[in-house]
């Protein structure tokens, strides 16, 4: 099925007893639903699971400029999603990487129709801008140097021609030698990669030199794989500052646990959703 929002036609995918407590997967970049393919199974044995393509990725549309990829439109984009697949009972949301960052918005406004919220490799910008105006401690110093692909996808002209000559074209053998996985490549990957760039563009420098509070009560797990590449434990030590209820939990993983540990990660998911699961 489709849900249209805010000018993107977003491409929506269910598996499960749609009677069950919805859970809806949020992928990352440059990812899209498939990422979530090991994962799907494991829950759809007890939930009704939806997946779907995030705008600029996959079957969805990607629309132009900076403004369609700001946090609070991609926020919006998970409630129009919400209100298609659970219109009369909140939902569980289990995202990664970029799709932690923006489900972190809608986790974070008020009234916001989920029941609980599992984050996998994906901080709160405005959570890490405040914990970047902290004293300086190892562990900034250790997410700056993890975070030096950022620098690069805001060079004017550098990240798209790497997308589209270099990067994309390999992503596959890249992600392999890089993270010993071998996500699965849609057929529009280069797009994906050269339009997902905006996400970056569109919203860490906002929220870096300005964040705002944002605050939830919301029952957060945070997923934290321990031999993560890219985002270390250090950005979200400062959760219980801005959720009153969370649960850490680390797996001995690489970026993509979901991948690697789906096992794990649905046991992790399974537990948390259990807990926070409203009675019928």
């Amino acid at each position: 099925m489709f849900v249209e929002s805010e000018g993107a036609r977003l491409a929506v995918f269910e598996r499960g007893d749609r009677s069950a407590p919805t859970v809806v997967l949020v992928h990352g970049y440059p990812d899209t639903h498939r990422v979530w393919d090991d994962l799907v199974p494991l829950l759809a044995e007890d939930f009704h699971v939806v997946t779907y393509d995030v705008r600029g990725a996959g079957e969805s549309s990607a629309p132009r400029g900076l403004a369609a990829y700001r946090l609070p439109v991609l926020a919006r984009d998970l409630f129009a999603v919400i209100a298609a697949v659970s219109p009369d009972a909140p939902v569980h949301v289990v995202a990664h990487d970029w799709g932690s960052i923006q489900s972190w918005e809608a986790v974070t406004t008020p009234g916001a129709p989920i029941a609980s919220y599992t984050s996998i490799s994906g901080p709160c910008l405005d959570h890490v801008g405040h914990w970047m105006r902290r004293r300086p401690t190892r562990r900034h110093l250790d997410q700056l140097l993890h975070s030096w692909y950022i620098l690069v996808f805001h060079l004017p002209f550098v990240a798209p021609l790497l997308w589209r000559h270099v990067i994309g074209p390999r992503w596959r053998t890249i992600a392999q030698r890089l993270e010993g996985v071998s996500p699965h490549v849609s057929r529009t990957i280069v797009r994906d990669g050269v339009q997902g760039i905006a996400l970056y563009r569109a919203n860490f420098v906002p929220r870096l030199r300005s964040p705002r509070v944002r605050r939830t009560d919301v029952p957060v797990q945070v997923v934290q794989p321990s031999r993560d590449r890219y985002v270390t434990a250090g950005v979200t030590e400062d959760v219980e500052r801005w959720a009153s209820d969370v649960r850490r939990r680390e797996v001995d993983a690489g970026h993509w646990a979901q991948i690697t540990h789906a096992d794990v990660v649905a046991s992790l998911v399974t537990e948390h959703i259990t807990a926070h699961k409203r009675p019928v």
